[in-house]
């Protein structure tokens, strides 16, 4: 009775570890992505999930037009393409 009380207890407490350690930050990383998308406006500098750099020139209700490189080429991507505001960059700051 004794071993079947305390491993009830062990699975109850593996499964709010793996809650607070696993879920609850991705919904949070989640939340704070689409609230960045949902406030895009014209004159933003963005990064795509495919490394698109670009100017935000039009936003539509489910995508955005960017200007990207010095010919001004005019891109039309998905907001959910989005990967953050601000120019990525690769390089490491030492």
């Amino acid at each position: 009775m004794d071993q079947n009380v305390s491993m009830i207890v062990m699975l109850v407490v593996m499964l709010a570890v793996f809650y607070f350690m696993l879920i609850r930050p991705e919904n949070k990383r989640k939340k704070e992505a689409e609230k960045m998308r949902s406030e895009l406006a014209v004159g933003d500098v963005i990064t795509s999930i495919g490394g698109i750099i670009g100017t935000i020139c039009a936003v539509k209700e489910s995508s955005i037009v960017i200007e990207s490189g010095a010919d001004r080429v005019r891109i039309e991507l998905a907001k959910w393409a989005v990967s953050s505001k601000g120019a990525q960059t690769t390089e490491n700051a030492q």
